[in-house]
């Protein structure tokens, strides 16, 4: 092992030594591939773009497709800027009776892909299909209980007004119904177990006619989408899991462009910025990536375990070799482009970290299960890198390289003491993702063994639940970050930076925090 010749350097200078070997490791692995091409499109027009996973997953999973693909819309989506609600499906709506009744307004003049109306009805038979219950997906669970907390009824005032009736007071609906929590499809796509009888038909500017599962998914652009429409006639989508085979695949010009989570690493993007043929786009990304602790079982039963990793790694060290700065440190729970997000410092103190991890093991080494997606090289990197700072404390890690999905039955059975994760935000009320993580009965606390529970966060939690108080509401959620970042049900590492790639050729391929807005990119003639 490298780290044994390493004895007389300091631990900031072995540190950088490592990360060091392990992006020069990184970068190596992405050369020398080559992507071979296959069949394309006859039809010069055609963009052809890659992501690293299917984004038509098809007619079982929730969505059928990801938004990113603009084939269905929402009722309220997110203003990229302030991270609030912006009217979308519904032009506006209106709280009463301190949030227990809700009026959403519709757009008029609106069609789906297969030319039927979209009005009320259309709305109220999503609900009807929503309350069939949980759909799966490859993005995000379709759970009404989530989106819509409580919902005693809902029904139309007329062809274009919609109420829906809480049971109690839900002074952030809006936030609930962001992107994902109002998804709309036409209701002649539903099969009776509401799932999808083909291809998902929406309101977006592009429509699906071709999907090969795990392949390629073929759009077209929807030429009576009520408003500005797509600049390209036709986009094919390929999925190219390998991020080194999608870096080759651009340069070789078998693709114009990468898009979606994790579209190219940062020290792929770096190395493409060095040909002028391309160029790379940032922006800030709903992402963020941490580690999961087993809490049921020890150490990290123990608060202090969790709290001495945090503290044993380096996270701004981290950030700026191995991802080339490509990614902001944090500690917090709350992605940052939530606008309850709250800055707070990222401590690095590895004598605090070795104090309390004394207090835990008792002076002994603790061999532990460190699950990491084989798929993904940086997490490689990562880990080895996450594995020696945890040395200092007296944690022997054992890396494990799994494929995601035995990863994910290993976390579901907890078989595994730390494992590389992350999290998106589905819609933009922070108690969705407070809940998740910091109820006793919330789903990843559940399903991934994280074992937390903190009665001041709980009583926090039912409290901002039914509170109609915009300025108490922000101080309720600074109080639940602050409690995450001292108990650390999981410890943060950093907020994602959305990177993508692409051919000058193509104009309008800028990064948005979900990825890019295919309906404004275009190519040169």
């Amino acid at each position: 092992m490298i780290f044994k010749k390493l004895d007389n350097m300091d631990t900031l200078k072995k540190s950088i030594f490592i990360i060091g070997c392990i992006c020069i490791t990184i970068l190596i692995c992405s050369c020398g591939k080559y992507y071979k091409p296959t069949e394309t499109s006859s039809e010069a027009s055609t963009v052809i773009l890659a992501a690293g996973r299917h984004l038509a997953p098809g007619e079982k999973d929730g969505y059928y497709c990801s938004k990113i693909l603009q084939v269905w819309e929402p009722l309220i989506t997110d203003n990229e800027l302030t991270g609030r609600p912006q009217s979308c499906l519904a032009t506006s709506w209106e709280m009463r009776d301190n949030g227990k009744v809700w009026l959403f307004t519709l757009q008029k003049g609106v069609r789906f892909q297969d030319g039927t109306s979209f009005n009320a009805d259309a709305v109220l038979k999503n609900f009807d299909r929503m309350k069939k219950g949980i759909k799966t997906s490859n993005f995000y669970l379709l759970n009404i209980d989530s989106f819509y907390p409580g919902l005693e009824k809902y029904e139309k005032f007329d062809d274009y007004t919609i109420c829906l009736t809480f049971k109690q007071p839900n002074a952030t609906q809006p936030y609930n119904m962001m992107n994902y929590g109002s998804a709309i499809y036409s209701p002649a796509c539903f099969d009776d177990d509401g799932n999808f009888n083909g291809p998902a038909v929406g309101t977006g500017p592009f429509k699906i006619t071709e999907n090969n599962m795990n392949k390629y998914v073929k759009l077209e652009r929807n030429d009576d989408y009520y408003g500005i429409p797509a600049k390209t006639k036709k986009i094919v989508v390929k999925n190219i899991p390998n991020a080194e085979v999608r870096y080759s695949a651009l340069k070789s010009g078998e693709i114009m462009g990468v898009m979606d989570l994790d579209a190219i690493t940062p020290v792929l993007a770096e190395e493409l910025k060095k040909d002028n043929r391309f160029a790379v786009s940032v922006s800030k990304s709903m992402i963020i990536r941490f580690l999961l602790v087993n809490g049921t079982k020890f150490p990290f039963n123990d608060p202090r375990m969790r709290r001495a990793v945090s503290l044993a790694i380096n996270r701004t060290a981290l950030v700026q070799t191995l991802y080339a700065g490509y990614a902001s440190p944090t500690v917090n729970i709350l992605n940052y482009t939530s606008s309850y997000y709250k800055k707070i410092p990222v401590a690095y103190d590895l004598e605090k970290a070795k104090h309390l991890a004394a207090e835990v093991l008792q002076g002994k080494k603790y061999t532990m299960v460190y699950c990491i997606n084989g798929a993904d090289v940086t997490q490689k990197g990562e880990a080895e890198l996450i594995a020696f700072w945890l040395s200092e404390i007296g944690l022997d890690i054992k890396i494990q390289s799994m494929e995601y999905s035995s990863m994910l039955s290993a976390l579901r059975h907890g078989r595994y003491d730390l494992a590389r994760s992350q999290q998106g935000m589905p819609n933009g009320d922070p108690y969705f993702i407070f809940h998740s993580f910091m109820m006793p009965q919330g789903n990843r606390n559940v399903s991934d063994h994280i074992g937390f529970y903190d009665e001041a966060a709980s009583r926090y939690m039912q409290e901002v639940k039914y509170c109609v108080d915009e300025k108490k509401r922000k101080e309720i959620f600074d109080h639940l970050q602050d409690i995450s970042v001292e108990q650390q049900p999981v410890i943060p590492l950093f907020n994602d930076v959305t990177i993508v790639a692409y051919d000058r050729r193509l104009h309008g391929y800028d990064a948005k925090p979900y990825g890019i807005t295919l309906s404004a990119i275009e190519m040169d003639e």
